[in-house]
Parts: C-alpha cells; sequence; structure tokens
C-alpha cells in the first residue's frame, strides 16, 4: 500500500489543496512543478476513488436499511 493510499480522504484533500495552491503560486521550478503535478493527480485519483467507496457504502446501507430499491443499485465488485 502506497502513503497516498493510506490517506484519509479529508487528508488527501488538504494535501491536495496545498499541492495546488503550491502550483498556482508560479514559485516552483519546471521539475518542482511536474513532481508536483504528478503527486497532485495521484491525490485526485486517491479522493475520488474514496469518495466512490462511501457512495457504494451508503447505497448498500439504504438498501438494506429499506429492504426495496432505492432508484439505484450497489456497485459490484470495485
Amino acid at each position: 500500500m502506497s502513503e497516498i493510499e493510506k490517506l484519509s480522504f479529508e487528508d488527501a484533500m488538504r494535501e491536495l489543496e496545498t499541492t495546488v495552491g503550491k502550483l498556482e503560486t508560479g514559485e516552483a521550478t519546471l521539475e518542482e512543478s511536474i513532481a508536483l503535478y504528478e503527486r497532485g493527480a495521484k491525490l485526485r485519483a486517491h479522493c475520488e476513488k474514496r469518495l466512490r467507496e462511501a457512495e457504494e457504502r451508503v447505497e448498500k446501507i439504504t438498501l438494506s436499511a429499506s429492504g426495496q430499491p432505492t432508484g439505484s443499485e450497489p456497485a459490484e465488485g470495485l
């Protein structure tokens, strides 16, 4: 498991915001900017994955609580 995969959604979002802020200032060298961009892309992907997982859990809980479909089906196999 990579360092980024160990981050909570909230911690990853904070780090992503910090990374974007550093890129927006334009003070980083080209190499630093590339490294920041690459890390930002990984953080974004991690946040999207965590958000999808949370949405799936909520769908499953909703279906379990009501016993009837709520208009969507939980995603399987991710």
